[in-house]
């Protein structure tokens, strides 16, 4: 047993070692810059964004969440009692629904204004 800790603590610092080690220790000219994008700096950064593409952006988020948290659903379908999973994934996808249809009356999925 502390032969294996002994041997993870060492593997840990050669690793630690080599990872600091390894890479170039002189930087050149595009890693210095404060853009790594390839674009070079044009303007202001602080340019005010789209407050409907934020909106898209978050949406998109939820729904992405959304699957993520259904995926379990179809292993439910086989234990004893699958109601109580199956239940959970129905609220689920009623309250992105009810939340989905409120925004889109309010005129949060308009994309042009």
């Amino acid at each position: 047993m502390i032969s294996m800790i002994l041997m993870t603590m060492i593997l840990t610092m050669l690793l630690a070692f080599i990872s600091f080690w390894l890479p170039s220790m002189m930087p050149d000219n595009e890693k210095l810059s404060p853009y790594e994008c390839g674009f070079d700096p044009l303007g202001s950064a602080r340019l005010p964004f789209s407050m409907r593409f934020f909106l898209v952006a978050i949406l998109f988020l939820l729904f992405d969440l959304e699957i993520a948290l259904l995926l379990p659903t179809p292993w439910a379908s086989q234990l004893i009692i699958p109601t109580t999973p199956i239940l959970f994934a129905f609220i689920v996808i009623l309250l992105l629904t009810i939340g989905l249809i409120y925004e889109w009356f309010q005129g949060g999925l308009e994309w042009a204004e």
